[in-house]
């Protein structure tokens, strides 16, 4: 072997070596970038889960202030003016007997619907009766306010979910009823829900006016129930168009 064939093989070790120790080198700082790139991605979603978190925590305390306020300070004080109608009604005679009491029975309907609502503000009450009795009472309290004709089917008479998703599904519906209530129009609403091993689907459609679905993307109402809906592994989907209505479709993974 000459010296210029020793050289040139030795070039090519150097050469080697070098390449070697430079995608050794790549390699670890390719690694380090998706480590800390995953980092950050993990920090940017627990960050975003905090702020959702407190966000819904601060939700939560306003209703549960609002349902004590309505059942300790509102209902306290019709529960009193009925009282006084008592015995206002019980030294009335005639017409004046009659008017008394049906002023008498509207304070009593008015005392039960502010007792249903708190219980649908307060998060104790929630998490006891369970998301499906609490659904039942929300339709029959709406219902029986005739602001719509509302329908709730689901598919077994026992759901098994944990409380603290139940209440956030609940709070989900709960907003999605009201945008219905407050800006589509509709006559009907139909909720449906259908649970499996795997899976808890809640559909919720109006037939009122609908809207441009971009408009919904710009509302901060909307934004919130998508952020509770990530909290508990579950999605949320709206579809709407101008004169057919607008459909919800949430499905809970288990």
């Amino acid at each position: 072997m000459t010296e210029t064939d020793t050289l040139i093989i030795l070039s090519t070790i150097i050469i080697l070596l070098v390449v070697s120790i430079m995608f050794t080198i790549y390699t670890f700082f390719l690694k380090k970038k998706s480590e800390l790139l995953y980092s950050q991605q993990v920090k940017e979603a627990s960050f975003e889960s905090a702020i959702a978190n407190a966000q819904i925590e601060i939700k939560e305390h306003t209703l549960n202030y609002i349902g004590q306020e309505l059942h300790d300070d509102v209902g306290q004080k019709l529960s009193v003016a009925r009282m006084m109608t008592n015995i206002i009604l019980s030294k009335s005679e005639g017409k004046q007997k009659e008017n008394f009491m049906e002023i008498n029975l509207l304070l009593g309907e008015c005392i039960q619907d502010i007792r249903n609502l708190s219980k649908t503000f307060i998060t104790e009450s929630i998490l006891h009766f369970g998301l499906m009795d609490s659904l039942k009472k929300e339709i029959n309290r709406i219902t029986k306010l005739k602001l719509i004709n509302a329908q709730l089917t689901i598919n077994k008479p026992e759901i098994e979910i944990d409380p603290k998703h139940g209440l956030i599904l609940f709070r989900i519906i709960q907003e999605t009823i009201n945008n219905v209530l407050k800006h589509s129009g509709a006559k009907n609403l139909d909720i449906n829900i259908s649970d499996n091993e795997e899976n808890l689907c809640i559909f919720i459609k109006d037939n009122g006016r609908g809207f441009l679905e971009d408009e919904s993307k710009q509302g901060s109402g909307l934004k919130n129930v998508v952020s509770r809906a990530k909290l508990i592994n579950a999605d949320y989907q709206l579809k709407t168009a101008i004169g057919e209505g607008t459909s919800v479709t949430i499905n809970y993974h288990k």
